[in-house]
């Protein structure tokens, strides 16, 4: 008999020990802060993920609880160089070691090299997802080539004609010295 698991509440523990392995195709409306990064028309924005638990072992070490995680969509967002609406490829590729609790992850995070999450027997992996999800979100979102070529100019061509007729300001004080008498 197989035991059917969930990515709403997912048994971290049962799903390594099974070694089992989920994968999904979900709308982006399923991804709430994700979705309001997008822009535009998205309902046919899917994430794409997988999940697979196992357990590994260590010398003289109970076996440690493991997840992998991989996560890729193309999120429409606006270009900031050219402001077309741009597909942004968003990937994950993580791995996350279970401890006991929040406590001792807490304690061994900054001695860890891996991602440390609490155990948890109503595992939320869709909330996971997202998380990780939104940390690649780039900062300033581009195409690698721009669709269209952009104007590179900064401003119109009677701009620098307007800054070399104005007056020097110091040309003005200069009437105004008054000679002083010799005394």
């Amino acid at each position: 008999m197989t035991k059917e698991f969930s990515p709403d509440r997912l048994d971290i523990k049962a799903f390594a020990q099974a070694q089992a392995h989920l994968e999904g195709q979900d709308p982006l409306s399923q991804f709430k802060r994700l979705a309001q990064e997008a822009q535009g028309p998205h309902d046919d924005v899917h994430v794409r993920w997988a999940a697979q638990g196992e357990l590994r072992s260590e010398t003289g070490a109970a076996p440690q609880v493991w997840l992998h995680l991989q996560a890729e969509l193309d999120l429409p967002m606006v270009c900031q160089r050219c402001l077309t609406l741009a597909a942004i490829p968003l990937d994950v590729d993580r791995s996350f070691r279970f401890v006991a609790d929040e406590a001792t992850a807490e304690a061994l995070d900054d001695e860890s090299e891996e991602d440390l999450l609490a155990l948890s027997k109503e595992f939320a992996l869709r909330e996971l997802l997202e998380d990780e999800l939104l940390m690649e979100l780039p900062v300033v979102p581009m195409h690698d080539v721009c669709p269209d070529a952009v104007p590179l100019a900064s401003s119109d061509a009677n701009f620098n004609q307007a800054t070399s007729e104005k007056p020097n300001p110091f040309a003005a004080l200069a009437s105004l010295r008054i000679a002083k008498p010799k005394q």
